[in-house]
């Protein structure tokens, strides 16, 4: 039947690391679309799935462009998490995960119907498991599309944003800028037509198959085949529709969000500033390195930082009394900009390591001028400083904290006065900002290093073109006199 899983269809293998066990289970959507489900379980289970009453934490990972449970990254995420006694299900994408397209429907950047369906599969089967999703790249732009499309109702009680594009039409626009962006912009459509050549008996029927063998930018493949399969009337079109940022001030679960603003193929002007301050539940944090789902770590690069925060926030949210609870009343999607921009306290990494939370609102400080509070024995300030920003939203007192009168609440944040609101926000926050101080110091024994390191591997050419040079000066005057 469409809708349920083929229990029948579990692969038992050994792809994740040793002493955990994997199983994939392959879901059917409602159109016959197939998804393979890879699951990574902290404990030894015998038939290879949780039990309906178990309370273990589930890790829903959603991969980025072309990846699946077979890359690096998702590997990395997926073993941190469970080895902390978490259970982990990788959400492949349509057409990945060693599954066939099994219906006239692909996956695209704003594609949010898979995960919707996955989500709501799973805490029906697992009413008492808590449930967190983290999307990567292009995942976590649906993840995060995916949240502000549900608002309230939807189960998840945290979640995880690495590397969004954000805008994905600010994003086509500066990938085409430069060589390096080009570079890059190559290399993900070579992916894509890959992709494409898995599916060629269906995408051949349905798209311009000629147009996708000569792609070479994301651009031109969506032109020949996303638009046309998704029925999208334009590519800019496309981009408008599935940027996530549109999305952000409808988000109403707790949600980290990590960036690099050297980030090669997400820029920084995509990122949504305004629409995160302005939502209480978001976590901004910007670090000024890391590339694109990179920031590595250790002289061998084998630890990956986002990794580490992301995993800590979840585990620090689901051990505190933030975590977002679905409401059973339907609700109406808002856009991002309807909320004001300037009502928001956020905080502020400062140069001495310290999370200061930030707000124009309180009293004294009605002329909009710099102020100081402490509170907690943490300086709070108007000023931005360091060279690592954290922002956070989150909004003072909530008027509407119990207005459906139900008795569930959907976000505890910030409903039981200043005082619980500043602890909650120090608790959620602690472990990202101990994360960020250590990647601040790896980043500056890092730049020491490749210091040291090119001087070595370079002093010997250095000096022979300096002989040479001065060589040609010398002779120069001797032969003039």
């Amino acid at each position: 039947m469409a809708g349920e899983p083929a229990f029948a269809d579990v692969v038992p293998g050994h792809l994740w690391e040793a002493s955990i066990i994997h199983v994939q289970e392959l879901y059917t959507v409602r159109d016959g679309g197939t998804i393979a489900l890879d699951w990574l379980l902290a404990s030894d289970l015998e038939d290879g799935f949780i039990s309906k009453d178990d309370s273990t934490p589930l890790a829903v990972v959603v991969p980025g462009l072309t990846s699946d449970s077979a890359a690096a990254y998702v590997k990395h995420l997926a073993f941190s998490i469970a080895s902390k006694g978490w259970n982990v299900v990788v959400s492949n994408h349509r057409g990945l995960g060693g599954v066939s397209i099994t219906s006239d429907c692909f996956y695209n950047g704003g594609w949010t119907e898979d995960v919707r369906e996955v989500i709501n599969y799973l805490h029906h089967k697992y009413p008492k498991t808590p449930l967190f999703c983290v999307g990567t790249s292009i995942g976590a732009n649906i993840v995060v599309k995916y949240l502000g499309e549900e608002g309230e109702n939807t189960p998840v009680a945290g979640a995880a944003s690495i590397c969004s594009p954000w805008d994905l039409l600010i994003g086509d626009r500066f990938i085409s800028r430069k060589l390096v962006q080009r570079i890059y912009d190559k290399a993900l459509a070579i992916g894509l037509k890959g992709y494409a050549k898995l599916h060629q008996p269906v995408l051949a029927r349905l798209a311009n198959w000629e147009g996708i063998k000569k792609s070479r930018s994301i651009r031109e493949f969506d032109h020949h085949a996303t638009c046309v399969v998704a029925r999208y009337e334009t590519v800019d079109t496309y981009y408008r529709r599935c940027s996530s940022a549109s999305f952000v001030g409808n988000v109403s679960v707790p949600l980290l969000c990590i960036n690099a603003l050297d980030d090669p193929l997400c820029t920084r002007e995509a990122i949504p500033w305004d629409e995160c301050r302005a939502n209480k539940n978001i976590v901004l944090a910007t670090t000024p390195n890391g590339g694109h789902l990179a920031f590595f770590q250790g002289l061998t690069a084998g630890r990956l930082w986002w990794v580490g925060a992301a995993s800590e926030f979840l585990f620090a949210l689901h051990d505190s009394s933030c975590m977002h609870r679905q409401k059973a009343n339907d609700h109406v999607l808002h856009s991002s900009l309807e909320s004001s921009i300037d009502k928001s306290p956020y905080v502020n990494f400062m140069e001495d390591g310290m999370v200061a939370p930030v707000t124009k609102d309180g009293p004294g400080n009605d002329d909009g001028s710099p102020s100081n509070h402490e509170i907690d024995g943490v300086q709070l300030s108007n000023r931005v400083g360091g060279r690592q920003q954290l922002e956070v939203s989150s909004e003072k007192d909530d008027e509407h904290a119990s207005g459906s009168g139900n008795g569930s609440t959907a976000v505890p944040a910030n409903r039981q006065g200043d005082g619980t609101n500043s602890n909650k926000l120090h608790e959620i926050i602690a472990p990202v900002k101990r994360s960020i101080n250590q990647l601040a110091r790896y980043q500056g024994r890092s730049v020491w290093l490749l210091a040291y390191v090119a001087f070595v591997t370079s002093w010997q050419l250095l000096g022979s073109l300096a002989f040479i040079t001065f060589r040609k000066k010398f002779r120069n005057p001797l032969r003039a006199k």
